[in-house]
């Protein structure tokens, strides 16, 4: 017999499990992103200052990338364990783990200092804070869309997802702040340590507003039934204890849908954001702060959009905002280019902010999508692998492809084709993907790939 959805929790308790996935993403971004912003402006003199500029650059933004290489293991390892002891157990240890090695980064010898060593630890804890991110995304995405319904679970799943834009802006801000306030021998000697040893504090924050949650009911109920059916039928006990067996079995197309679907949103996020301080600086002549007081301003108007394009998957689906905004990103990357060769401020903001605007649209309803993809045992799993798996062939290396174009062919143009080619896919991805928006989450307990009747019925009637 089926069991009864579970009731939607009362709004406070969801609100209080929204601002506890928002905290905790945006702290985790926040240390991720201050990584890549540092990458650009202050690492390659740091700890690669034996090389040409670019050339350091380049070292730099691959120790940027290793941090990607290991976000797939991370989604494996929290995945599997967030699968079987629940999500709020492996957020925690995700939190910690990610502020812990930013608060080391802060503390870490430069190469004028103890050598060669320094850029080895610096990419060791990279490597545990690109694990801890590996986990971080679809715990925190799935404790609240297990929470709510799926009557405007794009809206509340889209919170934990301004996160990033959040965390942008604050790894952003305090660099703009530091680099406004001392000077640049200052910042380059000390002062870009300060918001790294900032993560302390934050991590403190997070970690009290994380402990208070309950756990998914989903995910409580789904564990209950697997408990129950160990008793009785042997052999559904191992494919509970490998979720990743389970998802490869019964969710490799929706694994694959969701890697597709990541390429343009990943590649564009990163050229925009961590590749336009060396392409603005170094190509359009554009000083240091103006470029970064663009990206703080339009990471502003992408956390105030992403909560919209939510809300809007939850009237039309999630496919067809999605497909809007990897078109968008496409066909924006010529004027984004053109604008910053202008050299001014203005044409600056409004190329970084319609391009973020635009990814939105691909990121406000990845959270719902994703999670409605998959059963609850296996949904962490699945989440994590797709998300994170594609990192490793999108972000990972976007800034340093794009780096390595431009120092190749001195031009925009190849860089704007390779983002181009990225939309492409994503838009074949999510075009043969099926709609998910109606799907109730309780419901979803063995494959998501065929559509329940009340979904279709709902389908039917929509506008």
């Amino acid at each position: 017999m089926a069991s009864a959805p579970t009731a939607p929790p009362p709004p406070a308790n969801l609100k209080r499990i929204v601002a506890a996935s928002l905290i905790g993403t945006t702290i985790e971004w926040y240390d991720f992103f201050l990584y890549g912003s540092a990458a650009a402006l202050v690492f390659n003199k740091l700890f690669f200052p034996d090389s040409d500029p670019l050339v350091g650059t380049l070292l730099s933004f691959l120790t940027y990338a290793v941090g990607f290489a290991a976000r797939p293991i991370g989604a494996l390892v929290f995945g599997h364990y967030g699968d079987r002891l629940g999500r709020k157990k492996l957020l925690v240890l995700s939190l910690l783990l990610m502020g812990g090695a930013t608060f080391a980064i802060g503390l870490l010898p430069t190469h004028a200092t103890i050598g060669s060593a320094a850029p080895v630890l610096l990419t060791v804890l990279r490597l545990v804070q690109g694990f801890a991110l590996g986990g971080e995304w679809g715990g925190a995405v799935l404790l609240v869309s297990e929470h709510g319904d799926a009557r405007r679970r794009g809206f509340w799943a889209s919170w934990p997802q301004t996160g990033a834009p959040a965390g942008q802006l604050l790894a952003t801000g305090v660099l703009s702040l530091l680099t406004a306030v001392l000077s640049e021998s200052a910042f380059g000697s000390w002062g870009w340590r300060i918001p790294f040893l900032l993560s302390g504090v934050l991590v403190i924050i997070g970690l009290w507003i994380r402990l208070s949650v309950d756990e998914s009911p989903v995910f409580k109920q789904a564990l209950a039934q697997a408990e129950a059916r160990k008793s009785t039928r042997a052999a559904d006990a191992g494919a509970e204890k490998l979720p990743l067996v389970s998802v490869m079995r019964h969710h490799w197309r929706d694994v694959l849908v969701a890697m597709g679907a990541r390429m343009a949103e990943n590649i564009s996020y990163y050229v925009i954001t961590a590749f336009i301080l060396v392409y603005a600086t170094t190509s359009a002549g554009v000083s240091k702060q103006t470029a970064l007081n663009a990206v703080l301003i339009a990471s502003a108007v992408h956390f105030a959009v992403i909560p919209g394009w939510g809300a809007l998957s939850d009237r039309i689906g999630r496919r067809p905002v999605y497909l809007l905004g990897a078109a968008g990103v496409g066909l924006w990357m010529f004027p984004f280019f053109s604008l910053i060769d202008t050299g001014g401020f203005g044409n600056l903001l409004l190329a970084v902010t319609v391009g973020l605007v635009l990814h939105g649209a691909m990121y406000a309803p990845q959270a719902a999508f994703f999670s409605e993809m998959f059963a609850t045992r296996m949904r962490y799993s699945g989440a994590s692998i797709g998300a994170q798996f594609a990192s490793v062939a999108a972000g990972a290396p976007a800034p340093l492809i794009a780096t390595a174009l431009l120092d190749a062919y001195g031009s925009s143009t190849p860089i704007a084709l390779y983002v181009i080619s990225a939309a492409i896919l994503t838009l074949i991805a999510v075009g043969v993907a099926k709609e998910t928006r109606h799907r109730d989450l309780a419901d979803v307990e063995r494959s998501a790939g065929a559509e329940p009747t009340a979904a279709r019925a709902a389908d039917a009637h929509t506008v």
